[in-house]
């Protein structure tokens, strides 16, 4: 009991430390982040519980349902679409670019934290995404062109370290999927986590950590809905477990 007591207190002082720092969280990616609310305050997202824990200054979502890294021939800047299902503008890069309009027109603070959770629809939809496991960059090409997850990645991280030098960027892998399957999300994780380490970005590996099992899943909804999205239950435990992650990370440089 008493190193129960001990952990508890030792996690609520370092999320406490954290959250007393000004920060300006923001959040991209799919429905898993944006079921939690543009504000973050919707109890079935895990960024809703994320916020409690962490308790940033301000914190807001740019996610969109539907969303994957992985770019297509037809991906246009699109800064308006909403569609909530898999699109060729639904990509993480249009966030990239709705964040960018937003803080240019005072309507966000400019970042100081930036947490990217997506995959699971690049992992699931593979015939959708077809070159999306295929090796290669982006090498300065249109984002047209950028069709592989490595390339998306690594050109949408560049496009946030050159608005936002100052800002943490911390890559979150996607949580296991009942539909996705275990090794579409794990090499979808592998290649997020590659890119990570390439551009010296933290990496957070919810696949391995994040606490959802798919294979209980499968036999009984618990911490998931349907098998991929989270339940209330399922958000809470992954968005303090990424309070914490964070805090663990973001400490060396609080002292």
């Amino acid at each position: 009991m008493r190193l129960v007591f001990s952990f508890i207190l030792s996690l609520f002082t370092v999320l406490t430390t954290a959250g007393q720092e000004s920060l300006h969280v923001v959040m991209l990616g799919d429905s898993n982040t944006w079921i939690g609310g543009d504000d973050c305050v919707k109890p079935q997202g895990w960024n809703k519980w994320f916020k409690d824990a962490f308790q940033p200054t301000t914190c807001r979502s740019f996610a969109r349902s539907g969303a994957t890294w992985t770019n297509t021939p037809e991906t246009r800047r699109n800064t308006q679409e909403n569609i909530e299902v898999l699109g060729n503008d639904n990509v993480i890069y249009n966030q990239i670019c709705r964040l960018q309009e937003a803080v240019d027109s005072g309507i966000q603070m400019s970042p100081q934290l930036i947490l990217i959770m997506a995959g699971t629809n690049d992992a699931w939809f593979t015939k959708q995404r077809p070159k999306v496991f295929e090796s290669g960059g982006h090498d300065s090409l249109p984002v047209n062109q950028i069709l592989t997850l490595t390339g998306s990645v690594c050109y949408g991280c560049e496009l946030l370290k050159a608005a936002y030098p100052k800002a943490r960027i911390i890559l979150l892998t996607p949580l296991q999927s009942v539909q996705a399957g275990t090794e579409n999300i794990t090499k979808a994780g592998d290649i997020i986590e590659g890119c990570g380490q390439q551009m010296g970005l933290s990496v957070i590996r919810l696949d391995k950590n994040g606490g959802i099992d798919a294979a209980k899943e499968k036999v009984k909804y618990h911490l998931t809905i349907d098998g991929t999205h989270t339940s209330e239950t399922g958000a809470r435990q992954v968005g303090t477990f990424i309070a914490e992650q964070v805090a663990a990370l973001l400490q060396p440089s609080t002292k």
